[in-house]
């Protein structure tokens, strides 16, 4: 077995849909785990939003389309599950039970299979949402939509340490993934006070701020005294003024050529697209 493929010999079927699960089970894969998915007939919704990403987290996945509601999909559901080691859901408590899916039923009826339940939030599993909903009520929503999906990409790391942790416990454990509780390490430099607005970190600092240019826009980085200090020498400006003008002079690109020559943490954004 290779070094990397650490999870050889572990089946995990997955009928969690959208990012933060199949995000996870591309991971799980790739460690030598077999991993097969569940789909309703329509499919995944992701499939719809975004195919090429569907298919990069999951390849080399098997993917099959059931039923649940029916008696046919249930049984190809059973089958699978009595061979499975975890079996990972993302569906509310309440859609479990009323599939039989719910730990009591499992349990009965499986009781060497692990569980990983992904929820909105431990603390209010039933309450619908998604990855903006979790970031808006968690303070990290700024004028704009976000550029990428924080409390999904969060929480499938906790799916997969979650998995990992099961593989030790006992036959039948349950571990519960909240999207919103995977969100705590990004807040702590909010809840520190870094990056609210006007924060040494969110725009309070004339050092460490985003300047429109010529054309485009530069990230400027100088939170070090040194790094500070030769900004403003380089700029003939005084110390911690505002600099934006100054940086109207030139284009996005040129500035971070002339932040190069002088070895200055200038970069020019990316529109991501």
């Amino acid at each position: 077995m290779h070094s990397t493929e650490f999870l050889d010999g572990v089946l995990i079927v997955t009928m969690a849909q959208n990012v933060p699960a199949p995000l996870a089970a591309m991971r799980m894969k790739q460690a030598g785990a077999r991993v097969i998915k569940i789909e309703p007939p329509t499919g995944d919704p992701l499939l719809e939003l975004s195919p090429a990403w569907h298919a990069e987290m999951h390849a080399g996945i098997s993917i099959e389309r059931l039923d649940l509601k029916a008696d046919a999909g249930r049984e190809r559901l059973r089958v699978l599950l009595s061979d499975a080691d975890v079996f990972i859901t993302s569906q509310r408590p309440s859609s479990l039970t009323s599939l039989g899916l719910d730990p009591q039923t499992l349990r009965a009826r499986f009781p060497r299979l692990r569980m990983l339940r992904i929820v909105g939030s431990v603390r209010e599993p039933e309450r619908p949402g998604h990855d903006l909903t979790y970031q808006a009520q968690c303070g990290l929503l700024g004028d704009e939509m976000p550029r990428t999906l924080a409390a999904d990409v969060m929480a499938s790391e906790r799916v997969f340490a979650g998995t990992l942790a099961l593989l030790r416990q006992s036959l039948g454990s349950i571990v519960d993934v909240g999207v919103v509780e995977s969100l705590d390490p990004l807040l702590a430099p909010l809840r520190h006070g870094l990056t609210v607005p006007r924060g040494p970190l969110g725009g309070g600092a004339p050092q460490y701020r985003v300047y429109a240019a010529k054309t485009g826009r530069v990230a400027v980085a100088a939170l070090e005294s040194h790094f500070a200090i030769r900004l403003y020498e380089e700029l003939d400006l005084p110390l911690r003024s505002d600099p934006s003008l100054r940086f109207l002079e030139r284009t996005a690109i040129e500035w971070e050529s002339w932040a190069r020559e002088r070895d200055l943490p200038i970069v020019a954004v990316e529109d991501g697209r």
